[in-house]
């Protein structure tokens, strides 16, 4: 089967190369930067941005957060159903 990500340079504009299941965690940083959030069902999603800043975002049910981030927060998620977006 042919790859189109065999012979691509790695961008950040473009399409993440696999998604990540995301459990909030108030102590633990994701295993990797993530471009962006896939969120399934709604809500609060509190994060720790790629540049440092904690963050509270409302998001809409099927909805993204375009952001770098480093971390998802328990404390003050309630959306559910996270998916980072991973490039690497």
């Amino acid at each position: 089967m042919q790859n189109p990500f065999d012979d691509r340079v790695l961008a950040l504009s473009g399409p993440a190369r696999d998604y990540l299941p995301v459990t909030p965690s108030d102590a633990d940083p994701l295993p990797q930067v993530a471009v962006g959030l896939y969120v399934e069902v709604g809500g609060r999603v509190s994060f720790v941005s790629e540049a440092g800043f904690t963050r509270d975002v409302e998001a809409a049910d099927n909805g993204w957060i375009l952001c770098g981030m480093r971390q998802v927060l328990a404390t003050g998620t309630t959306a559910s159903g996270l998916h980072a977006l991973i490039v690497v």
